[in-house]
């Protein structure tokens, strides 16, 4: 293959074309903002473009100290989420036999609900950084984990077979294969956690801090000041948009390889007394751990019992037998509401990024226009866009569903996009050879190429979705079981508030369980190699 003369400037004229473009549509973007903005003037929904930057540079001192404040505990809670990420996923691959136990307990602990973990970090910490930064570091570890595994078995086994064949066990396989193979997957999961760490620190700021965005905008959000509360999610996508670009450029230095052609045998199904044994011994271990966690937090840490409710309380609780049923009936019907928002917006989001993913597959260019507005709207942290969108779209599913579509279609989008440029080249160049259009390479190679990061976002996004919908139940709809979390906490109903956080970590766990039986049914034709 001959290389391209030195100078060629095709290459550079093509980026520019690009940039040009973008630049054309931010401004088109910003000038039909701005006539909206003034076409609903005194609506208290939009802000203009110009109307932000005043309040920006009005208030420049005070939006920099906060966002000093919130990006401080954003970035530490990040750095150790994600360094907790990367050491469960290498303690699963060391130790093959502990993978199962470890996710479990890291989902449970992923779908504990903000809204009721925060009031109790804040108890726990008192004022200051830490329930911030535990949030921001419970926000992203779980999404960073969940790729990092898939990204460890995306190699060919006969990679493995040769690091065998030097007498060399796991941690050899792990440095010089699992390892490399993984570079691309983490830099998706780093990508999707800087967003979430940020909104993780903000609503940490919600239970009582002293400063930082997520005060600004509860201030925003009670004087009706639609300028800072839209000041505060312009400076809020801002950062998010930078931590993944930034992100990006490293990954893209740091992993340049072609993506191989992995082939794997196809498993024979485990029998059926192996997967109930398997399912059996992976319930225990995990019960167990999450049991010692309960218990023993509460005792190590002193808990007060006042607000602390121990396992055997929760059994009470959610039997009935203390109070005739009233928290079982108030949590039933919550959950009800929540489920109706929950459901349609998660599969809304799984198809809209999934579905954009293979669009700017098949038309690169539009990438270049479409992806920073993507970025943008999720990066907008959901505690600031929650109200504006209620009141744009009332108070009715419309408003909810849409918010868990956009916290589920970012992953989804990032992990399909990353999932895509996998396909192997050699079979592309095996159909590019008989002229192949690129909707069969797509459908015969990309998509199933894609398949094991779509059903990790689909995974991951569970969580994600019951997060979004108990934040906006809790902050602008007023109802469902995230509103219904918040009262009790204001009320001290320590009882439903324990109960409530139990049943929808369930309920989470549920969901996950059903998508990953899916998952393993698919995969074990598509990627034999991610079975475990």
């Amino acid at each position: 293959m001959t290389a391209p003369a030195v100078g060629t400037p095709a290459p550079t004229r093509s980026g520019a074309r690009r940039g040009v473009g973008t630049a054309v549509v931010l401004v088109a973007v910003l000038l039909v903002w701005e006539a909206a903005a003034r076409a609903l003037s005194g609506a208290y929904v939009l802000a203009a473009p110009s109307e932000i930057a005043v309040t920006m540079w009005t208030d420049a001192d005070l939006l920099w100290r906060a966002l000093l404040t919130t990006g401080r505990a954003a970035l530490i809670g990040f750095v150790l989420g994600n360094l907790a990420a990367v050491l469960l996923a290498t303690l699963a691959v060391l130790a093959p036999f502990t993978e199962r136990v470890i996710t479990v307990v890291a989902l449970v602990v992923f779908c504990l609900p903000l809204v009721a973990t925060g009031p109790v970090l804040r108890v726990v910490f008192g004022p200051g950084d830490g329930p911030q930064i535990v949030l921001a570091a419970l926000a992203v570890y779980y999404t960073t984990m969940i790729p990092l595994l898939v990204g460890v078995r995306a190699a060919p086994s006969t990679w493995f077979d040769l690091v065998r064949s030097y007498g060399r066990g796991r941690a050899a396989q792990l440095r010089y294969v699992r390892a490399r193979a993984a570079v691309p997957y983490l830099v998706a999961g780093l990508q999707i956690a800087a967003p979430a760490a940020f909104l993780g620190a903000m609503v940490g700021e919600f239970t009582g801090a002293a400063g930082g965005l997520g005060v600004l905008t509860l201030r925003a959000s009670r004087d009706l000041d639609i300028e800072l509360t839209w000041a505060l999610a312009v400076i809020a996508t801002a950062v998010s948009v930078i931590a993944y670009a930034a992100i990006g450029a490293l990954g893209r230095r740091v992993d340049g390889d072609r993506p191989p052609l992995i082939l794997a045998p196809a498993r024979a199904p485990a029998s059926r007394r192996h997967r109930t044994r398997d399912a059996l011994l992976t319930a225990v271990g995990a019960a167990a751990v999450l049991l010692v966690l309960w218990w023993g937090g509460i005792h190590a840490i002193g808990l007060s019992p006042f607000f602390a409710r121990t396992p055997a309380d929760v059994v009470v609780i959610l039997s009935g037998t203390a109070d005739g049923g009233e928290v079982v009936g108030a949590l039933a019907a919550a959950i009800g509401e929540t489920a109706a928002l929950a459901v349609p917006g998660y599969l809304a989001g799984l198809a809209a990024g999934a579905g954009l993913a293979i669009v700017l597959t098949l038309a690169p260019r539009a990438a270049a226009v479409s992806m920073p507005f993507a970025i943008a709207l999720r990066a907008v942290p959901i505690v600031t866009t929650a109200p504006l969108v209620v009141l744009l779209l009332g108070r009715g599913a419309v408003g909810g569903v849409a918010l868990v579509a956009v916290m589920v279609f970012f992953p989804t989008l990032i992990a399909c996009l990353e999932g895509l440029r996998r396909a192997p080249g050699q079979a592309l160049d095996v159909l590019r050879c008989y002229a192949a259009p690129a909707g069969v390479q797509l459908v015969r190679v990309r998509i199933p190429a894609m398949l094991p990061a779509f059903f990790a976002a689909a995974r991951m996004s569970v969580p994600a979705a019951v997060l979004a919908v108990t934040v906006v139940e809790w902050l602008a709809l007023g109802s469902g079981v995230g509103s219904l979390m918040a009262l009790a906490a204001s009320r001290s109903g320590y009882d439903l508030l324990a109960g409530a956080v139990v049943v929808v970590t369930a309920l989470s766990a549920l969901g996950y369980a059903l998508v990953s039986a899916v998952e393993a049914r698919v995969l074990r034709v598509y990627a034999p190699e991610q079975a475990t």
